[in-house]
């Protein structure tokens, strides 16, 4: 299992469907329903948490707060600083274990010797795009919600970025492809972190597992003769990594040459010295 080497991050502890988390100097608590054990709370950080939040019987949830918490506040993850803020749904706008995968990105991007292009497909609040223009890339940032293409435009400027060569476009991703392919537009890198559940143009209901393939599919004619990376993330319970990695096997590998490989994602967990199971990533590569 691969973990990311934070400074501004910490899962503390864990227990009883909940994580115990400091994010800079704010101590959090939020729900995770996989974490199934009832091991006895020792660090005196549960009870002294800024905020918790509680999900609620008829579904949905919101955050108790015992002290004054910022409206945003900052971390920094090596050169890339993200705004952070409670949100509903739990979230806080980043995923800190996807830093593995930031690592990944920016370690390509520099190796290849040239300017990469790249898409962010359902690129939410823009950590991976960062990552990506941080190490010279040229980036086209896709996501439906206005709001968090906003988002990632303010974490562009907050890790001086915002002069980079990057496209923020909202917009649904599947149309989007479907435009580039018309369009003749190749990508030598693409990164894709499609949700769990979505809705189609039409408003119709779709699970992952259900439209991988054709997702996957769709990006094929779009990506360059000498491309030179396909990251899939997945956190969905029912795509393990070993299929999300054959996926990949048999749609570009055949075409591309190269390697596929996969593995969980996880936090490092202070209080436990284990790793907590946060995701899958399946990562197709040139070489």
């Amino acid at each position: 299992m691969r973990e990311a080497k934070w400074e501004d991050y910490e899962l503390i502890d864990c227990s009883d469907g909940e994580r115990l988390e400091r994010w800079g100097d704010v101590i959090l608590i939020r729900p995770d329903p996989q974490i199934i054990w009832h091991t006895e709370r020792k660090n005196p950080l549960w009870q002294k948490a800024h905020a918790r939040y509680k999900r609620s019987s008829s579904g949905g949830g919101a955050w108790q707060y015992n002290q004054k918490v910022p409206q945003q506040w900052q971390i920094k993850y090596k050169q890339l600083t993200f705004g952070i803020k409670p949100m509903g749904f739990k979230h806080t706008g980043v995923f800190p274990e996807q830093a593995v995968n930031w690592d990944f990105v920016s370690e390509r991007i520099r190796s290849s010797g040239r300017q990469l292009k790249i898409l962010n497909m359902f690129a939410y609040t823009g950590a991976a795009t960062l990552a990506c223009l941080e190490a010279g890339a040229s980036v086209c940032h896709v996501d439906a919600s206005k709001g968090m293409v906003q988002w990632a435009k303010e974490n562009a400027q907050m890790s001086g970025l915002s002069d980079r060569p990057v496209r923020w476009l909202v917009d649904d991703c599947v149309k989007f492809v479907q435009r580039e392919q018309r369009r003749g537009n190749k990508y030598d890198g693409i990164i894709m972190d499609p949700p769990s559940y979505g809705r189609g143009p039409g408003g119709e209901v779709w699970k992952l597992e259900e439209q991988l393939f054709s997702l996957v599919q769709l990006c094929l004619p779009i990506l360059s003769d000498d491309a030179q990376f396909f990251v899939l993330n997945s956190y969905t319970t029912g795509l393990s990594p070993s299929v999300m990695e054959y996926l990949l096997g048999v749609m570009i590998k055949p075409r591309f040459g190269g390697s596929v490989s996969s593995s969980e994602i996880g936090l490092h967990v202070t209080q436990s010295g284990l790793t907590l199971p946060c995701g899958s990533t399946a990562i197709w590569q040139s070489r």
